[in-house]
């Protein structure tokens, strides 16, 4: 297996991306977020709302209407898109946004039963510039994952992926055991055969590189480990891609502000009590910690 490079302030502060002072909205791209469902609206709302922190210019949720009134309420910056129920006009509407945005993300919030979510994922690994899948779009039966698998490998830009021990064992047909004890060197394999960046997340999460890097952080902290936080780091993982880092700079970037979000509000409040929903408060410390937005003095 490769050397592991460790995630850090030193690395992580070399892959800021440009933010010029005369820039604009469009400047710093779109990000695109298609995730939750009527009883899983909050996937959607932390995804979407970690994406506005991460400093892209526009972004758009992506839903079906309960997610969409949960968005208004509580992330009035975002824009809404409906998400039609017939299949045609769903991949006719997936196909426009695609053209409009600088990354998408889906799967967060989405049920794996959900009727059109093969033929919508295959869209967007299709037509969009960036993508991050993420639970449900990681849920396949075995004959649809193999057409998925073969969607990613086609991708001129590496898509992103962010499985946690379970989802991967089941893209591998490994079990979890097997994948617990051989993290890294798994995911390396996965990524460089399946051409995608792969962020294999628990306490020690490992970002593979196609190109054979693999990086690892280990800032383990149980307060993470709790429903949503992924949706919060796959947001964010999207917003930075939609300001046009590369797939792997965004990953380790997006992996290593959401550790040091999670270590800031576990120092506030406690690993038992706190949130997902609470990072966004303490990514604007986490971005300083990783050197952004950071004088040189």
């Amino acid at each position: 297996m490769a050397d592991t490079i460790l995630l850090n302030k030193e690395l992580i502060s070399g892959f800021e991306p440009q933010r010029p002072e005369d820039g604009h909205k469009n400047t710093f791209g779109t990000a695109l977020i298609c995730a939750g469902s009527e009883f899983m609206t909050g996937a959607a709302v932390m995804a979407a709302g970690a994406a506005l922190r991460s400093g892209a210019g526009l972004v758009k949720v992506f839903s079906e209407e309960k997610t969409l009134e949960a968005i208004r309420i509580t992330e009035p910056c975002a824009l809404l898109e409906s998400r039609p129920e017939k299949t045609a006009d769903l991949l006719r509407k997936a196909a426009q946004l695609s053209k409009t945005s600088d990354a998408v993300l889906i799967g967060c919030g989405i049920p794996a039963g959900f009727k059109d979510l093969e033929p919508l994922v295959a869209r967007f690994l299709e037509m969009a510039s960036s993508v991050v899948l993420d639970a449900g779009a990681l849920t396949f039966k075995p004959d649809a994952l193999i057409r998925i698998l073969e969607k990613l490998k086609a991708r001129k830009v590496p898509a992103v992926i962010t499985p946690h021990i379970g989802e991967f064992a089941r893209l591998t047909g490994l079990d979890k055991k097997t994948v617990a004890e051989n993290a890294g060197e798994l995911a390396l394999k996965f990524s460089e055969e399946n051409n995608c960046v792969t962020v294999l997340k628990s306490a020690k999460t490992y970002i593979a590189v196609p190109d054979g890097k693999l990086f690892v952080n280990d800032l383990a902290n149980s307060g993470l480990a709790k429903g949503g936080s992924g949706d919060v780091l796959a947001g964010l993982t999207a917003g930075l891609l939609a300001q046009g880092m590369e797939p792997y700079k965004a990953a380790c970037s997006a992996v290593y502000i959401h550790s040091k979000a999670g270590e800031a509000a576990a120092g506030e409040v406690g690993t038992r009590s706190m949130l997902p929903s609470d990072l966004a408060v303490y990514l604007p410390g986490a971005y300083m910690d990783a050197g952004w937005g950071c004088d040189d003095d």
